[in-house]
């Protein structure tokens, strides 16, 4: 330390010397050098010039006893050298040196044209050339200049030297003292004080350090009372607390950490902290940092720890950095907490959670999870990923009609059957109802993905028991594959649902890859959606009639009314996709009631036509308009067109009676006690169609006409079976006091074939196709007219 200090104290003294007197000398020497310099170059001038006057007439007459002589005065003057003269002519080259003539090195020279006077003018005779030293900075000194310099220097030397030595005596010396007290406390452990007493800085520097000594020893006592302190509390704490240093090293462990993981303190004490740590959850561990930063100064992170004796203990751990806590030391402080029961406890939850609890398979959320861990899979083994969707064909009639249980059973019974035919490797979920769907992954998946589908549509052939009697389903399937017809998890799953709706759509009961095309026919029937809501708000739907005639004479009975939808620009749109549409949306309901509300205004104006003052019409109803309000809304728009309610027929299908809900049988009695009549449409297709007519209010039955088409189908006996199921139809409706009404009737061999049957009505193109209203009341009064004329 002292040199050091000594050292600098030099330097400064050096650096303030170098700063101030060697500028000042330099400038000195400098400018007596200048001077010297230019007093020499005025004497030299003045002597050539007088010289090379003297020299014109001896170098004109060639005199080299007068030129010899010149130049030897001119080498004596102590300022020149050396003395060189030449005539112009070359004859003459003399030279008066003190030097080696060939060595002018160190010389400066100055030279003058001799010039003489002669008859014919002046004349250039020769050239005179002297040499004379350069002048250094201190060539130029005079004696007492030297003298000067001296005691300068002297002087300087002795103020240094002076400087050097109190700094020493005042400021090296009791800083030594100082640095050996600093010493002996480091080595010893003991405080030692400062022998040094005075009034100066020193003084009180060394009375600070020794009252700093005494506070620091007190204060010494006091740390190693609270650290033993917090020695007890830190082994005594029922917790297994750890600390670590900057490196994850383990510094300290208390005692309770030593007692739950069988370790000793020797054995962990300065060992890395990840050793104790299961390999797979080591990464995790020492990445806790960063991953704790956003969370404030305590860092948790849950890990597999290592015990003594082999066993793996899930543990939390919560840290917190003793810097960020306000600790001086470096390291963190650690709690761990056995969690092994609840992060089982965790497992079983999370397991429940993706977990369907009817099956036992994967749910929705389950199975999006794998889902999309498959697909990741995938991308890093460049493979495909299949996804079967699988919806039960029917399967709300089980419910709607056994029960609930009964649906139950069937479910857990399609599981069974299916699960067989996986693989270990495949993800089998239930969404949701009737809804499953199966992941595929690996090699070969397209093909195996089609060879399960079909195997999961044979499982179908053998019935399912239930409550001791066999039920028959079947199962529409989609498939999908990623990467092929997907770019993500959420687009597969859509493309296999949009696939196995396409099958719904097709016919059930079979598989269907994902194609373009049911994009598509998805986004037209988005499209149809988007229309029926414009068509509903801005009345769209019109009610167009077709005619239902006597069968014997062709004179209109009454009238069926069909939706239409006229499109501002898409013009008149066929019923058959938008009642699909509706139905599924629901909006078929609203539909139905503009419908009846248009067919009722309708029949009001044929209703002003001669003989059509009884006409009847018949309105399509679906399950949804049977609502409590109905009967309400019949009698004020009955009531609204003065008709009698006879004159409103309630045409139902299938599939309004076949759930057989109470609600919808008690409003159809109702409606039939009011005087509406009803009218059993498509009938004979349904296979408990008979049935019907014993247990609803039923006044009319229309036979569908895939009968009527096949009447004179002479394949395979087909138009004989179904005369005689039509006669069949005829009789039992007839029995039944019910009128029955032949549908699709195109040509007059049918309508004889069906007069011969007994059939009382019958409905088709051959008499009409369905007309918009204007039209209808044109060709009405046309044929009215016509009729009139053929009578008169």
């Amino acid at each position: 330390m002292s040199r050091s200090v000594e050292s600098r104290f030099i330097a400064i003294i050096s650096g303030a010397l170098l700063v101030v007197v060697a500028p000042l000398f330099t400038l000195f020497l400098a400018l007596s050098s200048q001077q010297a310099a230019k007093n020499l170059s005025e004497h030299v001038n003045l002597v050539l010039v007088t010289n090379s006057q003297a020299l014109g007439k001896p170098l004109w007459e060639l005199d080299t006893d007068s030129i010899h002589q010149i130049a030897s005065m001119l080498v004596a003057d102590p300022a020149i050298q050396g003395v060189q003269i030449n005539d112009s002519t070359g004859k003459l080259n003399i030279s008066e040196v003190d030097v080696n003539p060939a060595d002018f090195r160190g010389l400066k020279s100055i030279s003058e044209p001799i010039v003489y006077k002669s008859p014919q003018g002046m004349r250039d005779v020769g050239n005179i050339a002297v040499y004379v030293p350069e002048l250094g900075w201190f060539s130029a000194l005079h004696q007492m200049e030297m003298a000067f310099i001296s005691i300068f220097i002297i002087a300087i030397l002795t103020v240094f030297g002076v400087a050097i030595l109190g700094n020493r005596v005042m400021v090296i010396k009791p800083l030594l003292r100082l640095t050996a007290a600093i010493e002996a406390t480091r080595r010893l452990g003991s405080r030692h004080h400062v022998d040094w007493r005075s009034n100066d800085e020193m003084g009180r520097l060394a009375k600070s350090f020794n009252e700093m000594q005494t506070l620091l020893e007190r204060e010494e006592r006091e740390f190693k009372r609270a650290h033993q302190q917090t020695t007890e509390i830190y082994n005594l704490t029922p917790a297994m607390l750890f600390s670590l240093t900057p490196h994850d090293q383990i510094a300290a462990v208390s005692d309770y950490w030593l007692l739950a993981t069988g370790y000793s303190r020797e054995d962990v004490i300065g060992r890395p902290f990840p050793d104790l740590v299961d390999f797979a959850d080591r990464e995790t561990y020492r990445q806790r940092k960063a991953q704790g930063k956003s969370n404030g100064p305590a860092m948790e992170v849950t890990v597999r720890f290592l015990c003594a004796d082999g066993r793996l203990m899930d543990v939390l751990i919560v840290e917190t950095e003793l810097g960020a806590a306000g600790a001086s030391m470096p390291g963190s402080l650690s709690v761990m907490t056995d969690v092994t029961e609840l992060k089982q406890s965790e497992l079983r939850n999370h397991q429940q959670a993706i977990s369907d609890h009817l099956t036992g398979l994967l749910n929705r959320q389950g199975f999006e999870a794998m889902l999309d861990r498959k697909i990741s899979e995938a991308d890093k083994t460049r493979t495909e990923v299949a996804c079967l969707f699988v919806d039960l064909d029917r399967f709300k009639a089980i419910n709607d009609n056994l029960g609930h249980a009964a649906g139950d059973s069937v479910l857990c019974q399609f599981v069974e059957r299916t699960r067989p035919l996986l693989r270990h490797t495949d993800s089998a979920s239930r969404l949701g109802g009737d809804e499953f769907a199966i992941l595929i992954a690996g090699e070969s998946t397209e093909r195996r993905a089609t060879e399960l589908a079909q195997k999961i549509v044979d499982t179908f052939e053998a019935p399912f028991r239930i409550q001791g009697t066999g039920v028959r389903l079947s199962a529409s399937i989609g498939l999908a594959f990623y990467p092929s017809h997907a770019a993500s998890a959420a687009e597969l799953l859509q493309k296999a649902d949009m696939a196995m709706y396409a099958r719904k759509r097709d016919g059930k009961n079979g598989a269907q890859v994902y194609d373009p095309a049911i994009l598509d026919q998805t986004r037209e029937r988005a499209e149809i959606e988007s229309d029926i809501e414009v068509a509903i708000a801005a009345s769209w739907f019109e009610a167009h009639f077709q005619p239902i005639v006597d069968i014997d004479t062709g004179i209109p009975s009454g009238f069926e009314a069909l939706m239409r939808m006229r499109h501002p620009r898409k013009g008149l749109m066929s019923p058959a996709g938008i009642i699909s549409v509706a139905e599924e949306t629901g909006s078929i309901s609203q539909i139905g009631n503009l419908i009846l509300e248009d067919a009722m205004a309708n029949l009001a104006r044929v209703s002003r036509l001669p003989g059509m003052e009884e006409a009847y019409v018949a309105v399509n109803f679906s399950p949804l308009q049977f609502e409590p309000g109905l009967l309400a809304r019949l009698t004020g728009l009955l009531g609204h067109y003065g008709m009698q309610p006879s004159r409103l027929v309630i045409e139902i299908t299938e599939a309004v009676l076949m759930h057989d809900n109470p609600e919808i049988r008690t409003i159809l009695n109702e409606l039939h006690h009011f005087g509406c009549r009803i009218a059993l449409d498509d009938f004979g297709t349904g296979y408990s169609s008979l049935s019907y007519m014993s247990r609803f209010p039923v006044d009319i039955v229309k036979i569908d006409q895939s009968f009527v088409r096949s009447l004179t189908d002479k394949a395979d006996d087909i138009g004989s079976k179904n005369r005689m199921l039509i006669e069949g139809i005829s009789a039992i409706s007839h029995k039944m006091n019910c009128k029955v009404v032949a549908e699709g009737v195109e040509t007059e061999e049918q309508r004889a074939l069906l007069r011969q049957m007994g059939i009382d009505y019958a409905q088709g193109y051959l008499f009409s196709k369905p007309r918009e209203i204007s039209e209808l009341l044109s060709v009405l009064s046309a044929r009215q007219a016509e009729a009139r004329f053929m009578a008169g």
